[in-house]
């Protein structure tokens, strides 16, 4: 078994997505994204050889290779019985190994130098025809850009000195298009309707959860708070 490990984040909250906070302000976009994951996986099937990158205490790995798929996890600051210690810089695996690899919220956590290295590792770990699926924060999204134009502050999903690489939808999907990914897909998840969105929704996201699940068929990947990209190796 490997020895636990907790370091970042994990070291002072503990396992905090298996024991997730409904008033978390991030929760209802969590659930949306999570949902749309797991309906991912489901669609490769238990053949498809999956890795998540970058999966902290490995929620879907735990769940999924219960029910049978072929899931590992790997994260830099978390180790224990289903998730693997290591970077996404420098991945402890052969070339051509897995047909999925999942990144998770991970992205804006890399250095903008770093994040070509990153999804250069992730196509040479994935087969050919290989998927990335990647959600991404988008700091242009729709409550952003309004506070942006009045105040001249810009919304970030989190302090800067965490999300140290967010970026636009559109520099998030250039890079993987640079990185010779083919984009299948992008879901919007979470339409951040300028005050709605901090003040109502965020202040009580258990109560409100309806809300924001309502304006969820209006959240396109331009305006949306988060960009999941579904991509191909080519």
């Amino acid at each position: 078994m490997t020895q636990p490990y907790r370091g970042w984040v994990y070291a002072e909250l503990g396992d905090y997505h298996c024991n997730l906070d409904p008033n978390w302000s991030y929760t209802p976009t969590y659930l949306r994204k999570m949902a749309f994951v797991r309906r991912k996986i489901r669609e490769m099937g238990t053949e498809a050889r999956i890795l998540d990158a970058g999966c902290g205490e490995g929620v879907l790995v735990q769940e999924f290779r219960a029910q049978g798929f072929q899931i590992e996890g790997l994260d830099l600051n978390y180790g224990g019985e289903f998730v693997r210690r290591g970077s996404v810089l420098e991945m402890p695996y052969a070339a051509n190994t897995f047909d999925v690899v999942l990144l998770l919220d991970v992205f804006e956590h890399l250095d903008y130098a770093d994040q070509p290295v990153a999804l250069a590792e992730i196509r040479r770990v994935l087969r050919r025809g290989g998927q990335l699926i990647a959600s991404v924060p988008n700091l242009a999204h729709w409550n952003s850009r309004f506070r942006l134009a009045l105040f001249g502050q810009l919304d970030r999903t989190d302090v800067e000195t965490n999300h140290v690489g967010e970026r636009p939808f559109t520099e998030n999907r250039s890079l993987l298009l640079q990185a010779g990914f083919e984009i299948l897909q992008v879901k919007g998840v979470t339409l951040t309707v300028p005050f709605v969105y901090r003040h109502v929704i965020c202040k009580r996201p258990a109560w409100f959860r309806w809300l924001h699940d309502l304006l969820e068929p209006l959240a396109v990947p331009s305006l949306a708070m988060l960009n999941i990209f579904v991509c191909r190796k080519v």
